[in-house]
């Protein structure tokens, strides 16, 4: 039911009596470009489109609003008058409309990384990329080895201990360094000094991880000591237990520094024979080149301000 009552939503009197949106639009173009050729063209329209247009315009109006010179238009005064109207009314609406574009929330980037890198060293960070990078929203997934981009994964951080398929981009993030770690009050026991420099201690227990066997005999590869058996020996079934391990007393454990430099810095843990390259790395995985001024290109560039060293 329609009413005449001020107030009421539904009332003849509220109703705009506006001209048809698409002639005010063919107008201005024809307006701004003074041809109606060109305003078809750039509305992907025919020239008679625009000109039907613009003259059902001038008849709702009851005012010639061009005039009609060979293959040019020009404005007269009322056409003037509308067309100050019409762009200023048309610059509001792309303004609105550019600022509820760009307030939509963008899809995260879905970042998959290695678990005891995502709990050890990323996750303990992350507050402060998106302290710096609040436009910027990742979603973590917990994953080692290969895998695959058209699984939902944006990027990943990997080591280099398996073959990358093509074409990926592989972005070096920092190279890895290893070392025993304990509790400082067991040093004395594990790896009493002699002559100034640490000892590995027969006696001290091994922590080793079934994620990375190796790592123990590499080390001692590394710094060209014997390999021998110790009495007490522990594998746990993933990298971060054997470093909990560590932490706990447990024993000494085998450690990346990146994943144990917070404990170190906090005197959880201490490394008696510091921290050697062991020639692996790791890298910010993607599918294609990475634009330095892209979301992504934002996250390598602070993963590896956060790989130096501090202090």
């Amino acid at each position: 039911m329609k009413t005449d009552t001020h107030g009421d939503k539904n009332s003849q009197l509220l109703r705009r009596r506006l001209p048809p949106l698409g002639a005010l639009r063919c107008f201005e173009a024809a307006a701004r470009l003074e041809s109606f050729t060109r305003a078809g063209a750039a509305l992907h329209l025919t020239h008679g489109a625009i000109s039907r247009a613009v003259r059902a315009l001038e008849e709702d109006l009851g005012t010639p609003l061009f005039e009609r010179r060979s293959h040019r238009v020009f404005l007269t005064p009322a056409g003037h008058e509308l067309l100050h109207s019409v762009s200023q009314a048309l610059d509001l609406i792309e303004g609105t409309t550019s600022r509820l574009r760009a307030s939509e929330p963008k899809a995260p980037l879905v970042l998959s990384c290695e678990p005891t890198l995502l709990m050890r060293w990323l996750i303990p960070r992350l507050p402060q990329f998106q302290a710096q990078y609040p436009e910027v929203s990742i979603q973590l997934l917990a994953g080692g080895g290969p895998f695959s981009f058209n699984a939902g994964i944006d990027l990943a951080i990997r080591r280099n201990d398996f073959t990358w398929s093509n074409p990926t981009q592989a972005h070096w993030l920092f190279d890895e360094s290893i070392g025993p770690v304990c509790r400082p009050e067991r040093q004395a026991d594990w790896a009493p000094l002699d002559q100034g420099l640490a000892r590995l201690s027969e006696h001290a227990p091994r922590l080793h991880s079934a994620t990375r066997p190796e790592a123990w005999q590499q080390w001692l590869q590394l710094q060209r000591q014997p390999g021998r058996a110790t009495p007490q020996e522990q594998v746990f079934e993933h990298f971060y237990f054997s470093l909990q391990a560590a932490v706990a007393g447990l024993g000494v454990a085998m450690a990346p520094w990146q994943l144990v430099r917070d404990d170190l810095a906090s005197g959880l843990l201490c490394a008696p024979f510091g921290f050697i390259a062991d020639d692996s790395a790791y890298y910010l995985l993607a599918p294609q080149p990475i634009d330095e001024d892209s979301a992504a290109g934002q996250l390598l560039r602070w993963l590896r301000q956060q790989a130096l060293p501090t202090g």
